[in-house]
């Protein structure tokens, strides 16, 4: 049995998603994304530290790490198999050791003592949880199942302890003193780790949950977008919504099952307008070279806005919306094909995506994202299955 039939076994219950999407199965990725996928993908297998780790001029290791692993983890490689087995399991190795013990960072994965991690540390141990949520389903060596058990079930208990009286996450534990801080991208980051651990038989709070989702819900302004930050409103949303945040949130919702929540139509409606044109979307679905300007933090935007597009297939926007056209219907396949013919002619020629100015964080997080974004057709990690 394939790596991505078997994670399907495991996340049956995951199939009432399907009531949702026009069909759960993937479609076969098209041969021009496959070769630029092919393409990302060996860059960065080549740009692998020795020590397992990827890093941005050494900032972010855990998070870079994390999600360079989860790219080539969407093509089917696993922990122990395939070919990209070698550089997940050295990846998943270093972020094992990154798991701390010590009184008031038990379960914290980082190092939030480098300059690279601190003020910041809470992405990291997010995306660690997801990528090491995803390693531990397909790991067959005993006292290394159990080694990921004890990580995760502590990284779980972490992330609920670093949780803030709004029910959001910061860029740092409140445990560290931030009690009433919170941001929607990193509260989304706690939310899709859960999600993983959940899929993986990790314990996850329910309530912990439940507070995260309705944080992003007490987080929608008056526009139907979501708020920086309900912290820093006093628990109310200050400013206008933020398609990227926006996005963050309908992918969150998903992951929380919450498939058909009145809260997804508010969002999906800020971030889509059948009454603009695809260029003038508040995400528009084109990248630079295909007509449209970039849009700040895209990169992340699109992370997120993808996963929740290729969700509802091709007819889960008209059902969210009867009275819209059909042929302005937001679906996959016409997402697929605006942003990512566009996204594919800026990939230079070593394989990677630079990125630009400050819409990214370097080519190792944009060849990741990128990568992921044009791996969902291979239905292979439950948190992004449909």
């Amino acid at each position: 049995m394939s790596p991505c039939k078997r994670w399907s076994v495991m996340v049956l219950g995951f199939a009432v998603a399907a009531l949702f999407a026009s069909r759960s199965y993937a479609d076969p990725i098209e041969e021009k994304y496959q070769k630029s996928i092919d393409k990302g993908l060996e860059w960065l297998k080549k740009t692998q530290n020795k020590d397992g780790t990827w890093s941005s001029g050494g900032q972010n290791p855990v998070a870079m790490t994390s999600m360079a692993g989860l790219a080539l983890l969407c093509e089917g490689s696993t922990v122990t198999q395939g070919k990209y087995r070698d550089q997940i399991r050295m990846a998943a190795d270093w972020l094992m050791k990154k798991s701390q013990k010590a009184p008031g960072k038990n379960g914290l994965i980082g190092d939030p003592s480098l300059p690279g991690e601190t003020g910041r540390y809470m992405y990291g141990h997010g995306f660690a949880m997801l990528f090491l949520a995803c390693v531990y389903g397909e790991e067959e060596d005993k006292q290394r199942r159990e080694d990921l058990k004890d990580i995760l079930t502590r990284a779980v208990q972490y992330a609920g302890s670093a949780q803030s009286t709004q029910g959001g996450w910061f860029y740092t534990s409140r445990v560290d003193g931030n009690h009433d801080s919170d941001e929607g991208s990193v509260t989304v980051t706690q939310m899709q780790a859960f999600r993983a651990c959940r899929d993986a038989g990790i314990p996850v709070p329910k309530e912990i949950m439940k507070k995260g989702a309705e944080y992003l819900r007490k987080s929608t302004a008056g526009d139907g977008g979501v708020v920086y930050s309900l912290g820093r409103g006093q628990g109310m949303p200050a400013g206008g919504g933020r398609p990227a945040l926006t996005a963050a949130a309908i992918a969150c919702l998903f992951s929380a099952g919450d498939y058909k929540d009145d809260y997804v139509k508010k969002w999906f409606k800020f971030c889509y307008d059948p009454n603009k044109t695809d260029a003038t979307q508040r995400i528009p679905l084109v990248t630079p070279g295909g007509g449209g300007g970039r849009l700040g933090f895209d990169e992340y935007t699109h992370f997120y806005y993808a996963a929740s597009i290729y969700f509802i297939g091709e007819d889960g926007y008209q059902k969210m919306f009867p009275e819209t056209p059909k042929d302005r219907c937001l679906t996959w396949s016409k997402y697929r094909h605006s942003f990512f013919d566009t996204m594919v002619k800026t990939q230079q020629s070593d394989g990677s995506f630079q990125g630009a100015g400050g819409w990214g964080s370097g080519p190792i997080y944009s060849t990741a994202v990128y990568c992921i974004m044009m791996q969902l057709d291979n239905n292979c990690l439950p948190v992004f299955q449909r």
